[in-house]
């Protein structure tokens, strides 16, 4: 585990980047897919947590959610709208279809995040499109984002490559997606931690990626 800011921790994952799982304050947030329970539970349990948030609700994100809430006694907190595809197991495909989890178990979600909600000293930022009820984590004081996969730090599927927006098939709406990714982009975050890919501590980089979305 590394510390990127002043309370904000990146699990160490194999492949380095691939799937990211980060502590902020005293919250876990994302937890990886069903296979990185372990991983994640070596790393955080011998940490003070209160809770395990996330970004959204993808099975590479929330897949080992109901080990690591069952083995820590965490409560889980969500996108308000991504609450009844997490609490089923599921997640939002094309046409707003609800399609399997991918092995991800149901976990019963104990406080529905919105605009404006206070996470660990992070502000949540209601950013849908790649999901319904996708948010982000933003701390003003020292302009640090936690962007979950509104853009992607890399290709996660060939672990390399510029900085880009998801497959738009991998979005129920790739077009709303887009409107949160430029919102995001307008608050010139001096660091962005993505769902996949490494950290971006460069606010040109980012917005200039954001600037070549359709």
């Amino acid at each position: 585990m590394r510390e990127l800011a002043p309370d904000v921790w990146q699990l160490d994952g194999f492949p380095a980047n691939s799937i990211n799982v980060y502590v902020i304050g005293d919250v876990l947030i994302d937890s990886g897919s069903p296979i990185d329970g372990g991983r994640v539970l070596k790393q955080v349990r011998d940490r003070a947590l209160s809770a395990h948030a996330l970004t959204h609700g993808h099975f590479d994100h929330y897949g080992s959610s109901a080990k690591v809430c069952r083995e820590l006694e965490l409560p889980l907190w969500c996108g308000a709208n991504d609450v009844r595809a997490v609490e089923a197991g599921k997640q939002i495909g094309l046409g707003r279809r609800t399609v399997s989890g991918m092995g991800a178990r149901a976990v019963p979600v104990a406080r529905a995040l919105r605009e404006g909600d206070e996470v660990a000293g992070f502000t949540v930022l209601d950013v849908p499109g790649h999901s319904p009820g996708h948010v982000a984590y933003w701390r003003e004081s020292d302009r640090v984002l936690i962007a979950g996969d509104v853009m992607w730090g890399f290709n996660p599927f060939t672990l390399r490559g510029a900085i880009r927006e998801p497959y738009p098939a991998l979005s129920p709406d790739a077009g709303r997606n887009r409107i949160s990714a430029r919102r995001l982009a307008s608050l010139r975050p001096e660091l962005v931690a993505f769902g996949h890919g490494p950290p971006l501590g460069d606010p040109d980089a980012f917005a200039a990626a954001v600037a070549k979305l359709p």
